[in-house]
């Protein structure tokens, strides 16, 4: 329920009361004719008075001359809200005679009329449209309920419902309470509801026009229902925020209280926090600006509410501030002879980077500062990478910290958020320094070739200032808002290939490469290193397991073809596994895995040296390949068929290799006769080249003299000399040109078993830096064109 207005032009004003009384016609007969007022969204029912606001000219006119007469106005409701000046049609039918109880007239022109409803009407005919509506109307009757009990009981219900209606209801004045209990008959109380109701229009002009009291008590019921559903929900809803607000209150209250309590016991946990900070900030060693910085953020942090959110970030800020190891730096051990043997029992091989390091190292024992380098560890997975660099912060005496750069695709994991959003932290850089409390660790940048890009900006970029030495030293992180000394800190990254590098950020480190090991070195590293591992991370001693060389040997020759040794490790822990369960369930002191029962431990022998033989078949050529596994061998297969003189080439190979096809089928053509191959074979036969393993893509130009060689075998139908593999570019005019990744090539033509290999004279330089012991049992042989390789090649 509600006494809300309703307005026509006129606005019918707020709900006034009622007069008791019958509801039959204020003179006792019907007038005719008589002005006739329209309401807009309104409905005036009978006994009801209420005041209207009279805007429009005609109305004013009606109301004019029913004050003249008699004062009754015939109060029809329009049916069209939208039309603002409605004639006799636009008007329901269906209406209530009233009397003008009482009239003002308003500074604007407009008029303020009291009305009571007097009796429900019809109206029957239209007299006049102008200077105002009038017409004839005929007088309604109420019909009584079919069912007396029915209609009491239904009454009683509205009643009562009325009566919790008024007390749910803000908007209804409590006159209304006493106004329900003085109504005594059924037709003025539904009359009295029917005409507070907070429905539609059309729902308050049916009831109306409904007629029969039974019927119009129980859709005055209905809606009254619905409305006290309405009233009560909202009632909940204030209820349960009422409540809200006043435990918020109470707590703030209470809280208050708490701290007046605090201050007088003086144990106010907040001001001791921050006496807490002042008194780190008064030990800590850090740059004046530092110090700066905190002085006017902690009298910021002072001045604000403990209960408001930016206190705790506040609060954060400055324990960052305090945290991080602004001037700590651990003492470097100079002791080089101690280093070198610390390095050398943690790994085996990789001289260059020990060398590199040691180097470093007695820079800064002479001249006792210098700007610590950056380190790009460059190598296929499983070289120890990583590890190594545990290795220089342990040898160094540095604390070492490691973070992964893999998917790193947001700018702001380097330099950090500001402060002004919501869960903002510093990079991960500074986050690494405050965990490892040292302003001068060793720092592994893990993957830095796998970042990646997004719409959040570059991290590649965002690590230029981070690893350029010119830079570092004042390194901006954004949370902070304070610039970092980088300089002292030595970063080493590690990356497996440099083409996703980019090109600014490659130039700012010196690279290193670690190549792949050979199987001696894998053999030693298995004995040094991943034996003892691998005992102690399943539980044996070393009197418990035996595996001879001749096992390990096995192992690494038929069960692992990588660069690393990773597989090889895994294979070793399969062997241990082997092992334990043998003392565990069968009970055995100490377990020997022969060369002869490794497959049934690790299962068939993966890789077998015997297909790398070719025989004395034409057309075959191996060569070597450089993967960022390591380097790999490849078969080259040509072979011809009576056709028109096409070239077809398979085995998923890129547009470069494509090329080298190519150029190797015209340098043959150019050169047949030379070379000892009939001319017209390139007119009547068909030339397919294939490399196996199609599903692998394959590109590169060092597959030149390959290709040139196995086409070359198979036009003069000359086989190819076993055990040997090849790699190297060629030109147009027969030129052999170098190629990269010499070191892991070779080692892969070891691991296959080659005796022979064939590189460009360039290259030489390369092999020159290998240790012979890599190379022990197989021949390089170098040329500088194609006739020199068909000579060496070709029986």
């Amino acid at each position: 329920m509600d006494n809300r207005g309703f307005d026509d032009d006129q606005d019918m004003l707020p709900f006034i009361g009622l007069e008791d009384g019958d509801e039959e016609l204020v003179d006792g007969d019907t007038p005719s004719p008589i002005p006739i007022l329209a309401l807009k969204n309104a409905v005036l029912f009978p006994t009801i008075v209420t005041p209207i606001n009279i805007g429009r000219d005609r109305s004013i006119s009606a109301v004019n001359r029913a004050m003249e007469s008699n004062r009754l106005v015939a109060v029809f409701a329009q049916r069209d809200l939208d039309v603002e000046e409605p004639k006799v049609s636009d008007l329901y039918d269906v209406g209530t005679l009233a009397r003008i109880i009482k009239m003002l007239r308003m500074p604007d022109g407009s008029l303020t009329a009291v009305l009571r409803g007097g009796q429900r009407v019809r109206r029957t005919s239209t007299t006049a449209e102008t200077p105002f509506m009038e017409g004839t109307i005929e007088p309604l009757q109420y019909g009584e309920p079919s069912e007396a009990m029915t209609f009491e009981a239904t009454i009683d219900s509205i009643r009562d419902m009325a009566v919790r209606a008024v007390e749910l209801s803000p908007n209804i004045p409590t006159e209304a309470r006493v106004m329900l209990d003085n109504i005594s008959r059924p037709s003025q109380l539904l009359n009295f509801i029917a005409s507070n109701l907070n429905g539609e229009m059309k729902t308050r002009q049916e009831l109306l026009e409904t007629s029969d009291l039974g019927s119009k008590a129980e859709r005055v019921l209905k809606e009254l229902q619905r409305e006290l559903q309405i009233l009560e929900l909202r009632d909940q809803i204030e209820n349960k925020t009422r409540g809200d607000i006043e435990q918020q209150q109470r707590q703030y209250f209470l809280n208050q209280q708490i701290k007046a309590i605090q201050d007088e016991l003086g144990e106010n946990p907040n001001e001791q926090q921050i006496q807490e900070l002042e008194a780190r900030a008064d030990k800590k060693q850090w740059p004046e600006e530092v110090g700066k910085t905190f002085t006017r953020e902690i009298m910021r942090l002072k001045r604000m509410n403990p209960q408001v959110a930016e206190f705790s970030v506040q609060l954060s800020y400055l324990e960052m501030l305090l945290d991080l190891p602004w001037q700590d730096y651990t003492e470097d051990n100079f002791d080089l002879k101690t280093v070198s043997k610390v390095l050398d029992d943690d790994h085996y091989g990789l001289e260059k980077v020990k060398d590199r390091i040691l180097g470093h190292l007695a820079v800064l024992k002479l001249k006792g500062d210098m700007k610590a380098p950056i380190l790009l560890l460059l190598g296929p997975p499983g070289v120890g990478k990583t590890s190594l660099g545990k290795s220089i912060a342990h040898a160094l005496g540095r604390k070492f910290v490691r973070i992964s750069l893999g998917g790193l695709h947001d700018e702001s994991e380097i330099r950090g958020h500001r402060k002004t959003y919501i869960g903002a932290m510093p990079g991960r850089i500074v986050q690494s320094l405050r965990k490892v409390g040292s302003a001068n660790p060793v720092f592994i940048l893990d993957e830095i070739d796998k970042i990646g890009q997004s719409h959040r900006g570059d991290p590649s970029s965002a690590l230029l200032e981070v690893l350029d030495p010119e830079q570092n030293s004042t390194f901006h992180d954004n949370y902070l808002d304070l610039d970092v000394d980088l300089s002292k800190v030595l970063f080493i990254a590690t990356a497996n290939s440099m083409q996703t590098i980019q090109p600014a950020l490659r130039d700012r480190m010196e690279i290193i490469r670690l190549s792949g090991y050979s199987t001696e070195e894998k053999l030693e590293i298995a004995r040094r290193h991943l034996l003892p591992k691998q005992r102690e991370s399943h539980g044996l001693k070393a009197k418990q397991v035996k595996i001879p060389m001749t096992t390990l040997r096995e192992v690494v020759e038929g069960y692992t073809r990588e660069s690393g040794v990773r597989t090889l490790d895994r294979q070793i822990a399969g062997l241990m596994r082997h092992a334990a369960k043998g003392i565990a369930m069968e009970g055995e002191e100490q377990v020997t895995i022969k060369k002869e029962s490794l497959e049934e431990v690790l299962g068939p022998r993966i890789f077998e040296r015997e297909p790398y033989r070719v025989g004395r078949q034409s057309g075959i050529a191996i060569g070597l390949a450089w993967t960022q596994v390591g380097g790999e061998i490849l078969f080259v297969e040509a072979s011809l068929s009576p056709g028109k003189g096409g070239l077809q080439q398979t085995g998923n190979l890129g547009a470069v290799m494509k090329e080298s096809a190519t150029t190797a089928r015209s340098y043959l053509r150019a050169n047949a006769e030379r070379i000892g191959i009939d001319p017209e074979s390139f007119k009547s036969k068909d030339l397919h080249v294939h490399v196996p393993e199609g599903a692998t893509p394959k590109d590169g130009p060092s597959a030149g003299i390959t290709m040139l060689t196995a086409m070359a075998s198979a036009y003069t139908d000359r086989p190819i000399k076993p055990y040997l593999a090849m790699s190297g570019e060629i030109t147009l005019r027969g030129r052999v040109l170098p190629v990269g990744g010499i070191k892991e090539k070779l080692l892969a033509a070891r691991r296959a078993g080659m005796k022979q290999v064939i590189l460009s004279k360039a290259n030489e330089r390369h092999v020159r830096e290998i240790e012979e012991r890599y190379l022990k049992g197989m021949e390089v042989s170098y040329v500088e064109n194609m006739v020199e390789v068909l000579d060496l090649a070709l029986e």
